[in-house]
């Protein structure tokens, strides 16, 4: 069993009572199992994560639609184990819905994951959305400064010289300030 696998199977097993589904999912190598999962009634949320992080892992795509689900859920633990499947994935419609997460202001407190991903993916839509995303929390008293962070950070990695006017915007926030320096030094 691999380290991120583990990590999962770990946090979840108190949660599905350490029971034999859950022993069952963690071991099973048949996708068609896993994919069934997904679509049967009345699994538990635990299960549903379980399967589409085993299909997303092995760029198996019935696992997309779980994944960015459960990129959106409000436990950041779910958001970080669908982040790293989504990117193993390969699924080209990824990007797509990491940026509209990210640039959903109904839920920006929950956006931190799918900017991370759309760094990570440095897919077209990566720097506008981070851009955006950024100008549009850089407005005074804006409760989301991680996410911010995370756009300042992402837009470094990224090094895109179109993201040089909001990262100077960025300076002025003293909570971005040292990462937007740095961000900017990375620039092509």
């Amino acid at each position: 069993m691999d380290e991120d696998l583990r990590s999962l199977a770990d946090r979840v097993r108190d949660e599905s009572g350490d029971s034999e589904a859950y022993r069952r999912l963690v071991h099973t190598e048949d996708r068609e199992e896993l994919a069934g999962i997904l679509t049967a009634r009345e699994q538990p949320l635990w299960a549903r994560e379980m399967a589409a992080f085993r299909l997303g892992c092995a760029g198996d795509r019935r696992a997309f639609e779980a994944l960015v689900l459960l990129l959106n859920h409000r436990d950041p633990e779910r958001c970080v184990s669908a982040s790293y499947a989504l990117a193993r994935l390969g699924d080209p419609r990824t990007p797509r819905a990491a940026a509209a997460l990210a640039t959903n202001t109904l839920r920006t407190a929950y956006a931190l994951h799918p900017i991370r991903l759309l760094t990570e993916l440095r897919a077209a839509e990566s720097v506008p959305v981070l851009i955006a995303t950024l100008e549009r929390l850089l407005a005074p008293d804006e409760p989301y400064w991680r996410v911010a962070l995370a756009c300042v950070e992402g837009l470094g990695q990224l090094g895109d010289s179109g993201a040089r006017d909001a990262l100077e915007a960025a300076r002025v926030h003293p909570r971005l300030r040292t990462a937007a320096d740095e961000a900017l030094s990375r620039l092509a």
